[in-house]
């Protein structure tokens, strides 16, 4: 099977705990999204703004990893909260801004409406545009993900 390529939407300060704690969470914690993934995909987060509670625009990807295996489990944030997680490997990388790309990336059907694709919270994309987003971010990929999937 050959490997996927994703991108997951959420705030700023959001990916930022993923980052910390190894793990991708989409689509306010639900588990349908996560499944669709498979170990060793690749997954760039897109922040539209910095804070979920606040209206300051991100507008920049902000994480770059891949899935580290098929794991999709429960975690308890709270007494009324108990979103999925999948455990990912996280690179270095920078934040890139996506307006420079907007005109390059296939996934963005009219660069007049780019946010559209955004929309559902995590979208496949294809080989070509994650890596030109990673070489956006400076991202240090490892040797695997530079290789052709068999």
């Amino acid at each position: 099977m050959s490997r996927r390529y994703w991108i997951g939407v959420a705030s700023r300060d959001h990916v930022l705990r993923g980052l910390a704690g190894g793990f991708a969470q989409l689509c306010h914690g639900k588990a349908a999204p996560l499944r669709r993934m498979a170990a060793g995909d690749g997954l760039i987060y897109y922040s539209p703004v910095l804070s979920l509670e606040g209206r300051e625009p991100c507008q920049r990807f902000t994480a770059i990893g891949q899935a580290m295996d098929d794991r999709v489990y429960p975690f308890r944030v709270s007494a009324d909260f108990e979103p999925y997680r999948r455990n990912i490997a996280f690179w270095p990388a920078e934040d890139a801004e996506i307006r420079p790309l907007l005109g390059q990336l296939t996934f963005i059907a009219d660069p007049a409406r780019w946010g559209y694709a955004f929309r559902f919270g995590h979208l496949e994309i294809g080989r070509a545009d994650f890596l030109l987003i990673a070489r956006a971010m400076r991202a240090t990929l490892p040797p695997s993900m530079l290789r052709e999937p068999d």
